[in-house]
């Protein structure tokens, strides 16, 4: 007897851009394969094999422009949608030899319709943490989940600008490729598509304005981990590295910290934060970057991986006094009046 359980998942804001990507190549292998088998059936050519599509439609298609999206996806996701209109096939056919109830013949599937779904197999190395959360393949650490985590616990949401804005700008450079060299409607698309960039760039700019003002106004000192940036875009993590923007945000905290007396300190790429154990200062060793939740060794701590590692970022700077049970961030210092923006008395208006 195999059972089946339902449970409700509440995926984050990049986990649900994921999701929907996952859900969009499921339905482009679904319906390129329902076309080439519809495509063959009219030509009176024999019935092209799962096999046969699945190195056409999602081996060989990965190499070209047009379908290299696939790669961003599970593999397993892909191969499973091939299986799914199999079965539809199987249903259509055993319908019509009477062995099951009548049913329509496979249909394509619309991108308008809200029920979307994937199917991940034993094969796809799905997990259940520690911390009872469920990891996906390229769903769960694929990208950044957050754009900063502080000493205190919090977490700031990674806004993904680009990813949000992904689908205009594929839009607008698909309309200024099409237009003729030299024309002046190519250069009206020219300037829509980088207004579009611009539209990005300022609100990402924005952002790092508001969250680096905040942080440099609460405190007297920060302390930010130099991450190898340029090593992190030559990964799969390239395109969310490059839409969060951490090199122009440290930039704006060294500037405004300077300029508003507070001290901004670097820890070094090679201080092993993810390793040690802010409660008990135990090295328990590097780990994949799958495992967002560990236990510590030595004295049983449940630490998330990244607020463990804003900690001891606070610690290496010399902002905390101890690991263990003291406080990780420096209390609240007012800032000073000539920092809020605003006059200590009103100011009198000349009249005209």
């Amino acid at each position: 007897m195999q059972l089946r359980y339902s449970f409700r998942v509440y995926p984050g804001a990049g986990q649900r851009t994921a999701l929907a990507r996952a859900f969009g190549c499921a339905r482009v292998v679904y319906n390129d394969a329902l076309r080439a088998r519809e495509i063959a059936r009219s030509e009176g050519l024999p019935f092209p094999k799962t096999g046969d599509l699945s190195k056409t439609l999602i081996t060989e298609a990965k190499q070209t422009p047009g379908r290299a999206w696939l790669g961003e996806v599970s593999a397993v996701v892909l191969q499973q949608s091939l299986q799914d209109l199999d079965t539809a096939y199987r249903n259509f056919f055993d319908g019509l030899k009477g062995k099951r109830p009548r049913m329509g013949a496979p249909r394509y599937k619309s991108r308008k319709d809200t029920r979307q779904a994937v199917r991940f197999t034993a094969n796809a190395r799905w997990s259940i943490t520690t911390g009872g959360k469920l990891r996906l393949p390229k769903i769960g650490d694929l990208g950044l989940g957050h754009f900063a985590v502080l000493s205190d616990g919090r977490k700031v949401d990674s806004p993904r600008f680009l990813r949000r804005a992904e689908k205009r700008l594929k839009k607008a450079q698909r309309a200024l490729s099409r237009k003729q060299k030299g024309s002046s409607n190519r250069n009206k698309a020219r300037l829509k598509v980088a207004r579009a960039h611009a539209k990005v760039t300022d609100a990402r700019r924005e952002f790092h304005h508001q969250l680096s003002t905040k942080l440099i106004r609460e405190n007297q000192a920060v302390a930010v981990e130099d991450l190898a940036v340029k090593g992190l875009a030559r990964t799969r993590l390239a395109k969310s590295v490059h839409d969060a923007g951490w090199s122009a945000f440290v930039s704006m905290l060294e500037y405004k910290a300077a300029r508003y007396g507070r001290a901004l300190v670097k820890i070094g790429r090679f201080e092993p934060t993810s390793q040690v154990c802010s409660q008990c200062g135990a090295k328990d060793g590097p780990k994949p970057l799958n495992v967002r939740v560990w236990t510590c060794q030595a004295c049983g701590a449940v630490l998330d991986r990244d607020i463990n590692a804003a900690v001891n970022v606070a610690k290496a700077a010399g902002l905390v006094v101890s690991a263990c049970g003291a406080q990780v961030r420096p209390g609240h210092v007012p800032a000073p009046r000539s920092e809020a923006g605003t006059h200590p008395t009103p100011q009198p208006s000349t009249a005209r």
